[in-house]
């Protein structure tokens, strides 16, 4: 493993004395700035919402030697406000761009416009200067994409990124990009970043002033990345595809209950799509980050959710998520994905600076593990399994969990009637918790050559394409075999969820000859991002465009046939084909159908040669 540095700097102005650790060793002797503990007693009750949240233990890390003095000139507005506030959306860029003019390392890119009309800015870091895809590509370094605040009230890995930036540029941790390049989105969710104010998570320690949850348009952008119906995920997804990172990290911050941890990863699972890629993050990063973590002060863990808040020993989930999240995503496209979450019950500066660690230590293993880590993207790319899982179901794991919590304890309250949890701030070990994990397969699919999609499904068909799914349009009429999924049940979403009015589906499939119409979209599945055409494209998958709501137009009927049309369509019918009115006479023995006369009219209606065949046909066919 390599030794992880770090700088500890003085009090004085950043050109002083500057102190190499290395974070793997299991103490450091340097002693905390004075001011650092002096802040934190003098800010204890800073934030609006102090009171009533759980008491806290109190913390002192090496990490905290990472702020310099809050009067050096390159301090950021979050070390000037001594690690208890987040500069807004002007101040943050302001500061870069000062920063950006002083180094030839670092260079600025817009991504695109927001709703509102603000860039979503990235900075490129790079030892050679690149400042375009094409430039960054020619040094042959695994290039690392960080954004911070897709919810933009959960903005840790911006003030820490602009730490580190600064660092590099200053403070002799150049070597950090000797073998990585670093991209950093320093505010993704860019106009909820700037509806911002005291009260907006009142379960977050800090920073004083946090942005909102979701997008001017209330999109949630850690809910998007399949659909990307809102235009920052298309560009960050854009930016994806055209910048080609090795490892994308996607810094939040999580609630829900209190533990120890203050900083937790999560990634999906070896059952997923990108199995290499697990091994790797499972087995090469997550060792290494945790050392450096653990070596700075912090307490790193896995990212779980409890199955019960108020009860701990019922045990937890652990999340493998479907590809609306950032790292379900990344599973269906093979880019290793880790999602980062910060405990909001922690202090903002503690948040930070593990944040900081986080992201130094891997710019760190990158020098080690480059090679690794391509060869586990390039198998995962190009494994092209025979068949994928498209549905999963919960199910116990064989292994419990040892876990870090908060003692607590339980109170009737006279507010709700209810019992209420109390978090007394006391360190308590959980040994051997249950775990579970959505990893039973529920519905499973053969992989088909090549998927075709009808011209006139423009706005599928764009999705796909800003993906970076490969497609071919089909020049001349073709006469193929294929299959099609027939619905065979359907339920809406009784609320809009996202903008949208999802639609569960139970479906069957039949083959058919057709001819494919000149224009007709295929989409071969034996390409690198084949395994996300299939999960954006099956219709029993979770994130598919048809649950989504793309084809919702398929579930109404715009064709009809009056009664008296088909009484005497129905008499000729039975009259014509005794084995149909055999058929007819079976159905009649269910009493609901045979007293339903509006049911035994659409009977024949459906078996007549003037029912709608493209009701509840789903319109992307398949090879067999």
């Amino acid at each position: 493993m390599p030794v992880l540095r770090s700088m500890l700097f003085s009090r004085s102005a950043l050109g002083a004395t500057l102190v190499t650790i290395g974070l793997t060793l299991p103490v450091l002797t340097a002693t905390a700035t004075p001011h650092s503990n002096e802040v934190t007693q003098a800010h204890g009750n800073s934030y609006v919402n102090d009171t009533i949240l759980p008491p806290l233990e109190p913390w002192q890390g090496n990490s905290e030697q990472l702020m310099v003095d809050a009067n050096d000139p390159w301090a950021t507005p979050f070390e000037q406000s001594q690690g208890f506030a987040s500069p807004n959306y002007d101040d943050t860029i302001a500061w870069l761009d000062k920063l950006i003019a002083t180094s030839p390392m670092l260079s600025k890119v817009s991504l695109g416009l927001s709703p509102q009309g603000r860039d979503i800015w990235m900075i490129i870091a790079s030892q050679e200067g690149a400042n375009s895809p094409e430039t960054l590509s020619q040094n042959n370094k695994p290039t690392i994409l960080v954004q911070a605040g897709i919810h933009s009230g959960e903005i840790d890995g911006k003030d820490a990124g602009m730490m580190l930036l600064r660092d590099i540029v200053f403070a002799n941790k150049q070597h950090l990009l000797a073998d990585a390049n670093l991209l950093f989105v320093p505010i993704f969710s860019v106009d909820g970043h700037e509806r911002s104010g005291q009260y907006n998570r009142v379960n977050q320690r800090g920073p004083e002033n946090m942005g909102w949850r979701t997008t001017a348009t209330n999109l949630n952008l850690n809910r998007d990345y399949a659909k990307a119906d809102s235009p920052e995920m298309q560009h960050m997804i854009r930016a994806i595809n055209r910048w080609n990172p090795s490892l994308y990290i996607d810094v939040h911050v999580t609630d829900g209950i209190d533990y120890q941890y203050d900083l937790t990863l999560g990634y999906n699972l070896k059952q997923g799509l990108s199995p290499a890629s697990y091994a790797w993050l499972e087995h090469a990063y997550k060792p290494a980050i945790y050392s450096a973590l653990t070596a700075a002060g912090h307490i790193p863990g896995e990212l779980v959710f409890a199955k019960d808040n108020t009860d701990i020993n019922q045990g937890f989930s652990l999340w493998n998520p479907s590809p609306r999240f950032s790292n379900g995503y990344g599973d269906a496209r093979h880019l290793p994905t880790i999602l980062i979450e910060n405990h909001s019950l922690k202090p903002f500066r503690q948040r930070v600076l593990a944040t900081y660690v986080m992201l130094e230590s891997t710019l760190e293993l990158m020098g080690t593990q480059a090679t690794t880590l391509k060869s586990a993207i390039t198998q995962d790319s190009y494994r092209y399994p025979k068949t994928i899982t498209v549905k999963w179901g919960e199910e116990q794991q064989s292994l419990g969990r040892d876990f870090k919590g908060i003692d607590y304890s339980l109170e009737h309250s006279p507010i709700s009637g209810n019992k209420i949890i109390r978090w007394n701030g006391k360190p308590k070990s959980y040994i051997n918790l249950p775990v579970h994990s959505n990893t039973k397969p529920l519905k499973q699919v053969s992989r088909p050559e090549a998927y075709y999609i009808p011209a006139q499904w423009q706005q599928v068909i764009e999705r796909l394409d800003i993906h970076g799914i490969r497609m071919q349009v089909l020049q001349q009429s073709t006469k193929v075999s294929l299959s099609q999924y027939r619905i065979d049940d359907f339920e809406f979403q009784s609320k809009d969820y996202e903008g949208r009015q999802r639609v569960s589906v139970n479906t069957n499939l039949h083959t058919m000859t057709t001819t494919l119409p000149a224009g007709t979209v295929k989409i071969n599945t034996k390409q690198p991002l084949g395994d996300l055409a299939i999960m954006l494209l099956e219709p029993e998958s979770r994130d598919s465009l048809l649950q989504w709501g793309f084809f919702n137009p398929i579930f109404t009927r715009t064709e009809y046939i009056e009664n008296y049309a088909v009484e005497p369509m129905a008499a000729k019918m039975l009259a014509d084909d005794p084995a149909l009115a055999k058929e007819f006479q079976q159905a009649l023995a269910n009493a609901s159908f045979a007293q339903d006369p509006k049911a035994r009219l659409r009977w024949f209606y459906q078996r007549s040669p003037y029912y709608d065949q493209a009701y509840l046909a789903y319109p992307v066919l398949r090879s067999h």
